[in-house]
């Protein structure tokens, strides 16, 4: 099939440029993303999974998944650096910025709201009922993550291993994510070597697919965009325009408010928790809790959890958390005054989000083009997919982790919360038996949390 019968086309320097998603279809789309984007990463994951790749067919499996490899090495949230990186390969550094940022507003503005609720009223009653049937229903979605991922991920019994000793690490041991995620790649760096047939994950590709319609857009052989390849300088004018955005916002900061003010900590706080944490949010939280309610004091130990709790059942990443300690934080301080408590409740929510997120946007706009050259060399996709097959074992703990906290709230020596277990076997069972979309899964079990609570 010709590229351009394929969806693609050439420059005249035969350089590929993706065709066929207009800007404001996927403007669209990732705008519901941002709303409907539950679960947590790997629920979000498999969305973007399932609607890229499966149904609207804009990525091939192959590309898909050497994105996400990437995004895995990197400090920050995946999820969001995924919808980043797939944007800016379907439409340029605009794409990948819109892609990003309402990847992130909805969950932004949705955890304000609560937040300010939660602070000035108190009454979470209501959401407690919800919290009830969307947590099972979060522990099926990650479930359903470590199926979708795994199933094409542990093609042979090498890719099984790996995931094996990353869970049995993490589960048993307590190994920290970084070092597993650094074993992993040094396993496929070497058994690339010695026998790279066994780390290769192959994708829908257009021959293989054989329906009309198949063939992604972008898809396994599709040539290499213009934008999309390395240069020095363009490397050089977005390192620039990064340490831009974050040393005037800060200079900014420390000018008028002093270097002690709680907005500028909090800049440089997440800042280094954007920079010098990974394995996504899940890594990140538990450095967040130890600085904002053991360091700073910025919250007590009950409101951070009740933050969690938000954080888990709202859409977007779930790092998005940071939002709510921003806001709490600035609103029992109220350094506006008494009549603006709310203003600074945002100013914080805000502030924290840009300094949490701006790190991934460089990450994936400098590196991009580094990535995009490397989807056909074993050298480099080896390694990669020994840290997918690794990063399913860990979506499995994870799995087990929500399971535990879920089904005996009290621990083993409480009772088992058999309501919570038969919400979550009904929720796996519509996700994979009957293959039913993520919210309307979540939808139902909220529903009937809040009419069990009641």
């Amino acid at each position: 099939m010709s590229e351009i019968a394929a969806g693609k086309k050439l420059d005249g320097n035969g350089v590929g440029t993706a065709a066929g998603v207009p800007f404001r279809d996927a403007l669209l789309f990732w705008l519901k993303l941002g709303f409907v984007s539950f679960g947590g990463p790997a629920g979000q994951i498999s969305l973007m999974h399932q609607e890229l790749v499966e149904r609207r067919r804009w990525i091939s499996e192959r590309r898909f998944l050497h994105a996400l490899n990437y995004c895995m090495l990197l400090p920050g949230p995946e999820a969001q650096q995924l919808a980043t990186y797939i944007g800016w390969l379907m439409h340029r550094t605009w794409g990948g910025i819109v892609a990003g940022v309402l990847f992130v507003l909805p969950s932004l503005l949705i955890l304000v709201i609560l937040s300010w609720v939660y602070v000035a009223y108190g009454n979470t009653t209501l959401v407690a009922g919800l919290f009830y049937g969307i947590k099972p229903a979060v522990t099926a979605v990650v479930v359903q993550a470590a199926w979708r991922i795994g199933s094409r991920t542990l093609k042979n019994w090498r890719l099984m291993a790996i995931a094996l000793v990353a869970l049995l690490a993490i589960l048993l041991l307590g190994i920290p994510f970084p070092a597993i995620v650094a074993a992993a790649a040094l396993t496929g760096w070497v058994g690339g070597r010695l026998g790279g047939q066994h780390f290769r994950v192959g994708g829908v590709s257009a021959a293989s697919a054989g329906k009309p319609g198949a063939p992604a857009l972008i898809d396994d052989d599709s040539p290499l965009p213009a934008h999309a390849r390395f240069s020095w300088p363009r490397l050089g004018i977005i390192a620039l325009i990064g340490a831009l955005l974050w040393i005037v916002p800060v200079g900014l900061l420390v000018a008028t408010l002093g270097w002690q003010h709680t907005l500028t900590q909090m800049s440089l706080f997440f800042t280094k928790a954007a920079l010098l944490t990974f394995g996504g949010a899940y890594a990140v939280l538990p450095y967040v809790y130890q600085g904002a309610v053991e360091h700073f004091a910025w919250l007590t130990p009950t409101q951070m959890i009740d933050g969690l709790a938000l954080g888990e059942t709202t859409p977007g990443p779930l790092i998005m958390v940071v939002a709510y300690v921003g806001f709490v934080g600035a609103y029992a301080e109220g350094f506006f005054g008494p009549d603006a408590l709310f203003l600074a409740g945002c100013a914080a929510a805000v502030l924290v989000t840009w300094f949490t997120f701006l790190p991934s946007f460089l990450f994936i706009l400098a590196g991009g083009p580094l990535v995009e050259r490397t989807h056909d060399v074993p050298q480099f996709t080896a390694p990669l997919v020994a840290v997918t097959a690794a990063v399913v074992g860990v979506i499995v703990n994870l799995a087990l982790f929500f399971a535990y906290h879920v089904f005996w709230p009290t621990g083993f020596a409480g009772d088992f919360d058999i309501f919570s277990a038969l919400i979550a076997l009904l929720a796996a069972i519509a996700l994979l038996r009957f293959k039913l979309g993520v919210i309307p899964v979540i939808l139902g079990c909220a529903i009937t949390g809040l009419l069990a609570s009641l």
